[in-house]
């Protein structure tokens, strides 16, 4: 049996896959798990122990009645169960310290992972199904480690102990009782082919859940105003119901080995009865012996019964860990090297020389050629589903050009360090993202080293110090998830001021001031302008009198620049500039 639960009954592929990683997540920890090991070897030795004393006690005790051995048969015993209690409680506060470092390392090593990913992985995955490799996934890696360890260290080596004591006692009845083995190997093999699939389309499904209560949580606006609660109550049901059937068949799967094991445990048992009590009463073997044995016998019924369904376990905290894999294995999006050169920023101009762009087989860009002059203000108009904020994300780096080249004073940014870019570069865009925390904590992402009072000179250049005082706690104030306990007005004008605390030399206004009303965004298109003052600013919005004094505009329709020049020259032009103007205003009046 022991040989069956470490060697016949793991794959090949669950070795090399528990060995990666043990390497690369607990190789520091070896120490650790080297005295775990240890302690749980004293576990195994203290059980056979505990079998093997019986013989005394039986013969010692009950057959010749001697008094004298009773108190050192009674403290023996103590010192055994003592010594195994002690071990066993050490063993499990190693372990888990162990494993709860493992499942650091591995949270930490799967979010550095998806933050090296570009923006395709994000748009083509399900949150759901990241957020479930983050909990089960780790999970499922700490509990294969310590089934792998509890199983070789505990059940393995309790069961050679105990088998030992049966072979010490009695050679022919070990052999009679061990024939028990074969039979729960077959019937574990047979178990574990449907482990697998029914452990991959669990996670899935748990998946499903979570993505479902995070779409919820984030699009609740959406739900109560269609009415979809009824829709979502559907949807969930059925996730739920999925996970449900597959959890009460792994449990299942799991329990078949318990009649197994209980059918040939007491085949073994009632066969021991038979054979021991015949040899008791005829004279060939003394009480002590049978009772020793039995006692070794019904003690490995427990291990022989957990090695039964070690794999079964195994296999499935297997398969988070080659869930984890999956992200860790993933090569980067960012193709950045760590020692790539800076950004060497002179004047802050932009130009696209050819650049062809496309989200999939759908082109975006077409053999684009435009300019941003440096430290002034160039705007994007144009029809909606151009390309305008397409061009502001090939800026940023946050997609990479099919071919063509974007440079920066004549250095194509492709050759520099992301982060050298970024550092030169505030964005804001329409949809003013806030993360989870104070209102004084979002604008400090614009520049961690920001002061207290730089950060209250940023919000009231924004317009913003106003109405962050009306807060209940003032800059203190949390912002929800996603900034949900603010208007989009103030959303937005805290990305603006967190905006202005970055100071980057390229400004990009993707609809900065979408969200506004009309006296909040003459307030802050006041602070806007003082912001783009000597700054190489790209600006995109819909209502075109927010940019008729830019110094040139770039008008984009299906991935091409089909007019450039200032407002009054494009409207004299009478092109599509001049009639998006006149449509516009017509519709305003």
């Amino acid at each position: 049996m022991p040989q069956s639960a470490v060697g016949v009954l793991v794959k090949r592929d669950s070795w090399s896959l528990i060995y990666r990683l043990m390497k690369e997540n607990a190789a520091d920890k070896w120490q650790n798990y080297a005295t775990g090991f240890a302690l749980l070897m004293v576990v195994s030795g203290a059980t056979a122990l505990s079998a093997y004393i019986m013989r005394d006690v039986i013969n010692e005790i009950f057959v010749d009645r001697r008094e004298d051995m009773v108190i050192y048969i009674a403290l023996a015993v103590t010192i055994i169960f003592g010594v195994k209690g002690a071990a066993a409680y050490g063993s499990s506060i190693i372990l888990a310290r162990a494993g709860n470092a493992i499942v650091a390392r591995l949270q930490r090593r799967l979010f550095d992972a998806i933050l090296s990913q570009d923006l395709a992985y994000y748009q083509s995955s399900q949150l759901g199904n990241v957020l479930i490799r983050f909990q089960n996934g780790v999970q499922g890696a700490r509990a294969a480690i310590e089934t792998l360890v509890l199983s070789i260290g505990r059940d393995v080596f309790s069961l050679i102990g105990l088998v030992a004591v049966m072979v010490v006692q009695d050679p022919f009845m070990s052999l009679l009782s061990l024939v028990i083995g074969p039979p729960a190997v077959l019937g574990v093999m047979h178990l574990m082919r449907q482990v697998k699939k029914v452990a991959q389309s669990e996670f899935a499904s748990l998946g499903r859940i979570m993505g479902l209560v995070k779409e919820t949580f984030l699009g609740v606006k959406v739900v109560k105003s269609f009415r979809l609660e009824g829709y979502l109550t559907g949807e969930m049901d059925s996730a739920v119901a999925a996970v449900e059937r597959l959890q009460n068949r792994m449990a299942r799967i799991n329990s078949l080995t318990i009649p197994l094991m209980e059918t040939l445990g007491g085949l073994a048992i009632a066969t021991v009865i038979l054979y021991g009590g015949s040899s008791v009463i005829s004279g060939r073997s003394d009480p002590g012996a049978l009772f020793s044995f039995i006692t070794a016998l019904l003690l490995a019924y427990e291990p022989a019964r957990r090695l039964a369904r070690f794999n079964v376990q195994f296999q499935q905290s297997m398969i988070g860990v080659t869930m984890v894999y999956e992200i860790l294995d993933r090569a980067e999006g960012e193709t950045e090297r760590e020692d790539g050169p800076a950004l060497g920023l002179t004047e802050g101009r932009i130009d696209f020389d050819s650049v062809v762009f496309s989200y999939g087989s759908a082109p975006a860009l077409n053999s684009l050629n435009i300019s941003f002059p440096a430290k002034k203000v160039t705007a994007l108009v144009g029809p909606s589903g151009g390309g305008k904020s397409t061009i502001i994300a090939l800026i940023t780096r946050l997609w990479n050009p099919t071919s063509g080249r974007i440079l920066i004073d004549g250095t194509d940014i492709r050759h520099v360090s992301a982060r050298s870019l970024r550092e030169s570069v505030s964005l804001v865009t329409q949809d003013s993202f806030l993360f989870e925390g104070s209102i004084r904590e979002n604008l400090r992402m614009g520049n961690l080293a920001a002061t207290d009072e730089q950060i209250v000179a940023a919000a009231k250049a924004a317009h913003a110090h106003g109405f962050i005082l009306e807060q209940p706690n003032g800059y203190d104030t949390e912002v929800g998830e996603g900034g949900s306990r603010l208007s989009g007005g103030q959303r937005q004008r805290i990305a603006i001021a967190r905006a202005m605390l970055a100071d980057a030399p390229i400004l990009l206004l993707d609809e900065a001031t979408s969200a506004l009303d009309s006296v909040s965004e003459s307030k802050v298109q006041a602070a806007l302008e003082q912001l783009m003052e000597g700054r190489t600013t790209v600006v995109i919005a819909h209502r075109l009198s927010t940019i008729r004094n830019a110094s040139m505009i770039h008008v984009i329709d299906q991935g091409r620049c089909v007019e450039s020049g200032a407002h009054d020259d494009l409207l004299n032009k009478a092109g599509l500039y001049a009639h998006l103007y006149q449509v516009q205003f017509s519709v305003q009046s």
